[in-house]
């Protein structure tokens, strides 16, 4: 367990008749970003809740850097930042007051790495928190998790509000964490970002977990476009009876296809049955796959 940061083991949390969360088994691991994907309501923030201690599983168990969950939680906060989805911060308190009362609560903090990240940020540290903008708010809440230089980031939708320049300025700041041995994990909506940032990605729907792979391995997976050159006319129903193609379109010989799955049966079939001139592929993004898993239902992200 000594390279595990976060560790879930049947973690269950049920509302009544409402079954938020499903036997949850998950790792992150010590030096990575873990994305955690999935629509409103599919269990993301009920996670990140009883992983805090905020509330309590209806069974299983967690751990975060070796500690139990609830009966280690306060020796938790000491090494872990943690950027809720619904922040809320005292509305007279300026910027640096607020930073300042998180920083006492946590016995002190290198005032220097504060202004650091407050420059990186473009954060306004002078004014009342009730004056700020939602964004330059979630700024104060993200130098917050950070300040303390945590082993363990857990941050739920932590880009809402930031424009795009201080999201990518985010996103740098991640993977320096990352790369001095901390880990993330990161509950988000935007896509692009986890893909940008994560070595693995978690998809949970309805509770439970439904994917845990790396990026490259979900895209690998996903919906990806394929163009094929042959030396002969090829016939549609052929290439439609390989598992995972759709939306074949054929022109004298050029054939433009969706293809989900990987590339080895389709090879097949088209060099069993023609001579292939030349191939082009465009992989899935994460969007994509993400929504292959979600394709029988209304997402909204």
């Amino acid at each position: 367990m000594k390279d595990i940061a976060l560790h879930t083991e049947g973690l269950t949390k049920h509302y009544g008749d409402v079954k938020a969360l499903i036997e949850l088994d998950l790792d992150v691991h010590r030096g990575e970003v873990f994305g955690f994907l999935g629509p409103n309501g599919a269990g993301k923030t009920t996670t990140i809740r009883t992983v805090m201690d905020e509330i309590r599983p209806t069974a299983g168990h967690a751990s975060i850097l070796g500690m139990d969950c609830h009966k280690q939680s306060v020796e938790i906060r000491r090494h872990i930042g943690y950027l809720p989805s619904d922040l809320a911060l005292y509305p007279n308190l300026t910027g640096k007051d607020t930073l300042t009362y998180f920083a006492n609560l946590r016995g002190g903090v290198e005032w220097s790495y504060v202004d650091e990240l407050a420059e990186r940020l473009g954060a306004q540290l002078d004014k009342k928190v009730g004056d700020l903008s939602s964004g330059n708010r979630q700024k104060v809440g993200v130098i917050q998790a950070f300040m303390n230089r945590p082993q363990l980031l857990i941050m739920d939708e932590p880009s809402s509000g930031l424009d795009p320049l201080v999201q990518r300025e985010f996103q740098t700041m991640m993977r320096e964490v990352v790369g001095q041995g901390a880990s993330v994990f990161l509950s988000s909506h935007t896509l692009s970002e986890v893909q940008r940032v994560a070595d693995r990605v978690g998809i949970i729907r309805h509770g439970k977990l439904i994917a845990n792979e790396t990026v490259s391995g979900l895209r690998a997976k996903g919906l990806r476009k394929v163009e094929l050159e042959l030396d002969a006319h090829p016939q549609a129903a052929v290439l439609e009876a390989v598992p995972g193609v759709r939306d074949v379109l054929i022109e004298d010989r050029r054939v433009q296809l969706s293809y989900e799955g990987t590339m080895d049966a389709l090879l097949k079939t088209v060099t069993d049955k023609y001579g292939l001139v030349d191939i082009s592929t465009q992989e899935a993004d994460l969007e994509e796959v993400f929504l292959t898993y979600y394709h029988d239902e209304a997402v909204t992200l």
